[in-house]
């Protein structure tokens, strides 16, 4: 969720139903030498809450300190990410690599029980490989040291973002560990949702890549579990205007260069399905200023209106 999951997505996020936020990651050693990008990383704002702030690294001197800074930004939750399979992460030892060595893994997870006033959560994955499905042992050591709950993505680190998800491997830490576990991988959908909670028991179900443009997906399993009637998908000019605002949000936190940088993948989200999204999404590509948002909503409006007869549902 790194480059995605920022402040304007989370308040988004929330405002449709998600129940709780996890900022995108921070390094531990770049916390301690005072990375530049400290505060974009680790404000949260009121909307937010609850929130974590997830930090990752391999060096536990640098995790107890690391805490002390994140801390200054008052989060509800400080969460180690140990299931990061990107290879610049995994390379230095931390993400989904902690999986490998236990010893290092519990003196992280201990480091930051140690210095945290908050409670500490950690996010793992299956295994390193298909070779080493370790969830099992790895979430019961979280546990042992302090861990206050553990999400699990039913994948190995090898897999990335391939093939599915093992809820068979999430159900089978359920049944290891007495913190709750938080299921993970493959929701996109209401179904989705209470597929993972029936197949592994889980206690909390955690959404990433598929609410990437849909952030009604969390108001449909709110619904869902309220026992209320089923709301009809976001019309077009629904899903543009959500659109803008996350934008116009990540602008507003970031300004418009890096913002709108930034703004061409979150509004590609938005186009999947829709008459067009091809070239929208290559001109989205080529976005620099919020002026060239909101030409590229006037046109796709024009266009889809035009198509559809003046039917702007997608």
């Amino acid at each position: 969720m790194a480059g995605v999951a920022d402040a304007a997505f989370r308040t988004v996020a929330k405002r449709f139903g998600a129940a709780y936020c996890v900022s995108e990651m921070a390094s531990c050693k770049g916390l301690v030498y005072s990375d530049r990008k400290t505060a974009e990383l680790l404000t949260i704002s009121e909307t937010e809450r609850p929130a974590a702030i997830q930090l990752f690294g391999c060096e536990p001197e640098f995790a107890a300190k690391a805490v002390e800074t994140a801390e200054r930004f008052a989060p509800d939750i400080i969460d180690l990410n140990a299931g990061c399979p990107v290879p610049k992460v995994t390379g230095n030892g931390a993400g989904s690599a902690l999986m490998k060595d236990p010893k290092l893994f519990a003196e992280m997870v201990t480091a930051l029980v140690r210095s945290a006033h908050v409670p500490v959560t950690v996010k793992i994955r299956a295994g390193w490989d298909s070779e080493h499905i370790n969830a099992c042992e790895i979430a019961h050591i979280a546990e042992e040291c302090g861990a206050a709950a553990v999400a699990v993505h039913g994948r190995t680190k090898t897999q990335m973002y391939s093939g599915k998800a093992d809820r068979e491997v999430i159900a089978a830490v359920k049944q290891r560990v007495n913190i709750p576990v938080i299921g993970n991988g493959d929701v996109d959908s209401v179904e989705s949702c209470v597929g993972m909670y029936s197949e592994t028991g889980c206690d909390l179900v955690m959404i990433g890549r598929g609410a990437y443009g849909d952030p009604w997906l969390f108001r449909d399993i709110d619904d869902y579990f309220e026992g209320r009637e089923r709301k009809p998908a976001p019309t077009l000019d629904e899903r543009l205007g959500i659109m803008r605002e996350q934008i116009e949000l990540l602008v507003k936190c970031k300004g418009e260069f890096i913002g709108m940088k930034e703004a061409r993948a979150q509004a590609a989200f938005y186009l999947k399905g829709m008459n067009g999204a091809a070239r929208y999404r290559g001109m989205c590509g080529k976005l620099t200023a919020i002026n060239d948002l909101y030409e590229l909503i006037e046109l796709i409006k024009a266009e889809n209106k035009t198509s559809n007869g003046g039917n702007d549902n997608v």
